[in-house]
């Protein structure tokens, strides 16, 4: 992405985050079923959700766009992560007070204000992730603050909610759910929208996440975390990122939204220019008696398949459509991705004509059944008649969408932190109150209760960790971020490894072990445990941990002691070590004579590379040196 592109606060750049944490609960947040993260599957489902009016008659606009794509929802369960709660076969049992205090900690530390009674509402949800085509989430507190390194962020609400099942598989007609996820309690916390980089945006996520992180009552590791982050610039309209799961994407994803959405206002200022109006947008027209002989294997595929082909005369539009004010950002790159919902493989467009198969002669007979001119432009998009006109509809209300800037939508995540069209923003309509939960008062005595567990600023552990363990900021902030920091204190509480070394492998040797291909999640406390003991008991060295770690996660063996084992990296003993460095050092005297001290680094070379994992590192330095040193000494006898 080219940086600098933008300057924010010209723009007006305001970005809210909501971040969605999952709770460390024992069970779930309506029924008494754990968490339990599996493929295997007892039994299925299916389903097909429609949307309903809420209380006023009105239609969720989102809601409507996901039951249009007409999909068929196959729901996978196991039974020790589900039940007939989640299959939406039996009323939610009562509310898990656990996720209940755990909301109320995390209100506390922001320090919010926590409402007197909890009132459970439904937000219809209808693409498949809720089996009910509602999620339930209650507001357990308002207003508060968030205190980052430079600034103090306000904050809105702090919401307890059900989390979505989890996607297994999406096919063209149907997708597939696994029910483990679903009705895990989340907490929801929405902060208010803030001026700012987009660097000090992903700092703010940060900071929050390390508050979470602080009140231990989090669940950690991917898919725990997501943040969904509302965006606008001056002028345009506010368009929500949902499900981001990396916090380095913030940044890179913010940087584009800003960038796409100045894009799009450039375009709109050019359409006024132009005195382009919303009444100028015709009716689309079928026009496949013009395709029925094209070389285009799209097009000729679909009107073998009994589809058509429809086009739309945009007016004013010539040259607009694949105009890229800043890359990546097109109006047709904008209007594909919304055809691409219903099926369809893409748009044909003016600006990128002729091509594709698409001949002059073809074009030309285009512009007279349009009467296109050369100011104007044209769409084509070819489909089955039972979600094209649909699919041409869409079209047309996102060209007007154009002639305001940036439309009111919600957009996802693109691993490389970009965003992509995922559906219209949801309105009011799409929340009513829950009639199967009774309200939840909150007592004094509840809060006096969990006010006593109310963590420290996560600052003051950072620093903790500096000043009880010896850890450099740098590690222990690593630490605390990595979801390790309780393991951390407990290991280094319980050997007399040095908490440097665990710290760094904690977080250091994971991270390369994960970039390297392994799946780190399988190491479990135990093992942890296991592994630093027999560094603590002088049964392998520091060395040898990353290539223990390393055959553990290969699967080669079942534990930790079996892949010592296999590796056969016992220790050896200081008289062997002794032994080895001096027979290196015999051989090696000449270089030692010609170079000093700098032939250390060769020859310890050597030593490490027949006792590497046998013997600490450290402990052969100091051998090693003085023996070097000794030499040396001998040498400079002999000449006198």
């Amino acid at each position: 992405m080219v940086k600098n592109l933008i300057d924010y606060k010209s723009i007006g750049l305001k970005v809210g985050l909501e971040i969605h944490q999952q709770l460390a609960t024992k069970k779930k947040l309506f029924c008494h079923c754990e968490e339990f993260q599996s493929n295997e599957f007892e039994f299925s489902f299916i389903r097909r959700l429609r949307p309903t009016q809420s209380e006023l008659g009105q239609m969720d606009p989102a809601a409507m766009f996901e039951f249009k794509k007409g999909k068929m929802i196959k729901y996978h369960a196991n039974r020790k992560s589900a039940c007939l709660v989640e299959a939406d076969e039996e009323p939610p049992h009562d509310l898990n007070m656990e996720a209940v205090e755990s909301a109320l900690i995390v209100a506390l530390a922001l320090n919010s204000n926590i409402v007197d009674e909890l009132h459970t509402m439904r937000k219809i949800v209808i693409d498949g992730s809720n089996t009910t085509g509602f999620q339930r989430t209650i507001i357990v507190a308002l207003g508060g603050s968030l205190k980052t390194k430079d600034r103090v962020i306000p904050v809105q609400t702090i919401c307890l909610e059900e989390d979505a099942a989890r996607l297994f598989l999406d096919h063209e007609n149907y997708r597939e759910y696994c029910l483990d996820r679903l009705c895990v309690p989340l907490v929801e916390i929405a902060l208010a929208p803030v001026e700012g980089s987009p660097e000090e945006i992903q700092e703010i996520a940060l900071s929050l996440g390390r508050l979470l992180r602080a009140t231990k009552r989090v669940a950690r590791g991917l898919g725990t975390i997501r943040q969904d982050i509302n965006i606008s610039i001056k002028g345009g309209n506010v368009v929500e990122v949902k499900g981001i799961q990396k916090l380095d994407l913030i940044s890179k994803i913010v940087e584009f939204e800003a960038m796409r959405q100045k894009g799009l206002m450039e375009i709109k200022d050019e359409l006024e220019k132009r005195g382009v109006k919303k009444e100028d947008i015709d009716s689309p027209l079928d026009v496949t008696e013009i395709f029925k002989d094209t070389e285009c294997n799209l097009i000729k595929r679909v009107i073998e398949q009994d589809g058509i082909v429809l086009a739309l005369k945009l007016k004013g539009f010539s040259g607009i459509l694949g105009y890229e004010p800043y890359p990546n950002v097109r109006l047709g790159k904008e209007i594909a991705e919304i055809v691409r919902f219903y099926g369809l493989g893409g748009i044909f467009h003016s600006d990128e004509l002729p091509g594709y198969g698409i001949k002059n002669k073809e074009i030309e007979s285009l512009k007279k059944i349009l009467k296109i001119s050369d100011n104007d432009a044209f769409v084509i998009l070819a489909g089955q008649k039972d979600n094209i006109f649909d699919a041409m509809m869409a079209i047309i209300e996102r060209v007007k969408d154009a002639l305001q800037g940036v439309p009111y939508e919600t957009r996802g995540p693109t691993p490389d932190g970009k965003t992509k069209f995922i559906r219209p923003r949801p309105g009011p309509a799409r929340m009513y109150p829950e009639t199967d939960i009774p309200p939840i008062p909150i007592t004094k005595e509840l809060l006096q209760k969990i006010e006593k567990e109310v963590p420290k600023p996560w600052e003051e552990k950072i620093e903790e960790y500096v000043l009880k363990y010896g850890l450099s900021h740098e590690l222990a902030q690593k630490v605390f971020d990595s979801g390790y920091s309780e393991l951390f204190e407990m290991i280094a509480s319980k050997t007399k490894v040095q908490p440097s070394f665990i710290a760094a492998t904690l977080t250091e040797t994971l991270v390369s072990l994960s970039r390297a291909g392994f799946d780190t999640n399988i190491i479990n406390e135990n093992d942890f445990m296991e592994l630093f003991s027999s560094i603590d008991e002088g049964n392998i060295s520091k060395e040898a941990l990353p290539q223990v770690l390393e055959v553990f996660l290969k699967g080669e063996v079942k534990n930790i002691k079996e892949a010592i084992k296999k590796l056969g990296i016992v220790k050896i003993s200081d008289d062997e070590l002794s032994k080895i460095v001096e027979n290196i050092v015999q051989d090696s005297k000449e270089l030692i004579e010609e170079k000093g001290e700098r032939s250390f680094s060769i020859l310890m070379g050597k030593v490490m590379s027949i006792v590497r994992g046998r013997a600490d590192g450290a402990k052969v330095g100091i051998l090693l040196k003085k023996r070097i040193e000794n030499v040396m000494k001998e040498r400079a006898q002999s000449v006198q």
